[in-house]
């Protein structure tokens, strides 16, 4: 009789559990039956998503690294091995430098970069043993050039460069960095952008393949990347943008 070895599910960490790609790529993963840790600042709709998919809620405020720090230690009581984490944070400004405040800049650096770099080194220890693998979000205006997007260009291409050189210096651990870097995506992140009939058309005819993105564009990169599977991916950065970063159609 052949006897065959059950085993273990994946373990993962989502950070922004509770956004727009969050709260999407834990359902993805949740069906892939793996386990979930999945944070967030806000309590009830963490508690409401946690519910929903037998997760473990963690509220915690990733700008906080004494937070981040408590959260990695809990997980590891809680799974032992963590295979993945996914950072999911982020806030969108779109204003000219010379109206952008000292304190509104600090913000987007803190919610975007500053939280990414904590997480990095606080995850890192998850992973000594095991090797293990992260995904940051990026953008598309961190590659290219948009007006008004000063700050958080600034910020999320931080990010790009976080990941690349932590890539390098973990390889030899058996940890993977990547980003991805959406384009404009329907969440409640940018319903402001999309209020209307008219901004809405404007932002779909910048997108070579003519739609605004979903949550689920975004969170099935993030997911393929977190995945174990696909072990000889690191230091890259997935534009999921329709195109916007790289190409120009005649349209």
């Amino acid at each position: 009789m052949d006897i065959t070895e059950k085993q273990e599910p994946s373990s993962f960490i989502v950070l922004g559990a509770t956004g727009g790609i969050g709260s999407e790529l834990s359902r993805i993963l949740a069906r892939q039956g793996a386990r979930l840790i999945v944070a967030a600042r806000t309590e009830e709709p963490l508690r409401t998503l946690a519910q929903s998919l037998d997760a473990i809620p963690i509220v915690t405020d990733v700008t906080d690294p004494a937070q981040v720090d408590s959260l990695m230690a809990r997980a590891k009581d809680t799974f032992g091995s963590i295979h993945g984490i996914a950072h999911c944070v982020g806030s969108l400004m779109l204003k000219p430098a010379h109206r952008t405040s000292n304190e509104e800049w600090s913000a987007v650096m803190q919610t975007n970069l500053n939280s990414s770099f904590f997480v990095l080194r606080a995850g890192i220890d998850l992973f000594k043993s095991h090797g293990g693998t992260m995904v940051f979000i990026s953008t598309a205006a961190a590659l290219t050039g948009f007006a008004n997007h000063e700050a958080i260009a600034a910020a999320k291409a931080g990010i790009i460069g976080l990941v690349r050189a932590a890539a390098a210096t973990y390889a030899n651990r058996g940890i993977r960095i990547n980003a991805v870097a959406p384009g404009l995506t329907r969440t409640p992140l940018t319903a402001g952008i999309l209020r209307s009939a008219p901004m809405e058309k404007a932002s779909t005819t910048m997108h070579p393949l003519g739609r605004i993105g979903e949550p689920r564009d975004v969170a099935e990169v993030v997911s393929f990347l977190l995945q174990p599977s696909h072990s000889w991916i690191t230091g890259q950065v997935y534009g999921v943008d329709g195109g916007l970063a790289h190409i120009r159609t005649n349209r």
